[in-house]
């Protein structure tokens, strides 16, 4: 776990605000050369990254939303290792919060699962149109020019990080990034800790799946993708809230409800403290579909991707907050 704070604020304030954006990301070394970079409180596009250095050179593991987020990012990874700006992006997945920085790195290879690329490349800056009153700032789409199929490792002087595609869970092109010598894992979107997981554009039974190859790392200190360090408990905790959402899903499909109305009446109970807790609206139509016979692989159309969005929103009362 942490052994130092590497930036300010030193003791920051986690609670949620009511209007953004949220503070900078605090950077905490969490094994000697292994460093994670924290966006309190973790809600929409408030994603975590990693900053790796070893024998004088450094690698990202994300970037962030926004511009100023990410050149705060590039600014900490140049405090950590002066000689050089980092040399390696690895996206862990397509979506924008993770990956709309990359264009800030121009030294640097971007290096992502073959389908983050092509699904990269799809979504374009979507993303920016759901919250136009973010400050987005110059951000750009660079995608992977790198791309592998299964895993692929990444060596930093003595530091090796082995990057493995787990999935479909969050997204259908998941990567996560295990430090085997450090016990550290970035599990991207893979795990939230403290926010409602979303798997929309991968799968319920996909990311149930994935837990189990990520508890079989044995890791001590787990990066999730959103929300607080933590360490494997938070895989358990992820698991009761997919558990549940199957729950309800076959007991609204037995009692001929749709996803909205089994949201509308869900009782969330321990899970109504997570952040975004309006993704169980999404969640709830992956899970339905998968009831129906839809595999993991199989992606849910695009009509019914965006209903369910839109019925999150109705569901949320207007427009989720994003503090990035």
């Amino acid at each position: 776990m942490p052994s130092s704070i590497t930036d300010t604020p030193d003791t920051p304030d986690t609670r949620v605000q009511e209007t953004g954006p949220a503070p900078f990301a605090q950077v905490i070394e969490v094994a000697p050369g292994v460093h994670a970079c924290l966006q309190p409180p973790g809600g929409w596009c408030l994603n975590n990254s990693g900053i790796l250095v070893g024998g004088g050179e450094s690698a990202l593991v994300d970037t962030a939303a926004t511009e100023s987020r990410s050149l705060h990012l590039r600014e900490a990874a140049l405090r950590l290792n002066p000689a050089a700006a980092p040399r390696t992006v690895v996206n862990t997945h397509f979506h924008g919060d993770h990956a709309f920085g990359n264009h800030l790195f121009p030294e640097a290879l971007v290096v992502g699962h073959e389908r983050t690329r092509t699904e990269m490349i799809a979504a374009g800056l979507h993303l920016t149109g759901l919250w136009p009153d973010v400050e987005w700032g110059r951000i750009e789409v660079r995608p992977p020019s790198l791309t592998y199929r299964d895993s692929l490792t990444l060596h930093l002087g003595a530091l090796r990080a082995e990057l493995q595609h787990i999935g479909p869970a969050h997204t259908s092109n998941d990567t996560v990034v295990w430090l085997p010598d450090e016990r550290v894992l970035f599990t991207g979107d893979l795990v939230m800790k403290g926010v409602t997981p979303f798997c929309l554009m991968g799968s319920v039974n996909g990311s149930l799946a994935a837990l189990e190859q990520l508890r079989a790392y044995g890791a001590t200190t787990v990066v999730p993708g959103h929300g607080p360090l933590c360490g494997p408990e938070v895989f358990d905790e992820v698991e009761e809230y997919l558990r549940f959402v199957q729950r309800l899903a076959e007991e609204g499909r037995a009692a001929g409800r749709t996803p909205l109305e089994a949201a509308g009446d869900a009782d969330l109970g321990r899970f109504a403290t997570l952040l975004d807790t309006e993704r169980l609206v999404p969640n709830l139509h992956r899970a339905y579909a998968e009831l129906d016979g839809l595999g993991a692989e199989e992606p849910l159309p695009m009509p019914v991707r965006q209903g369910a969005l839109g019925e999150m929103i109705s569901h949320h009362g207007g427009l989720p907050c994003c503090l990035a």
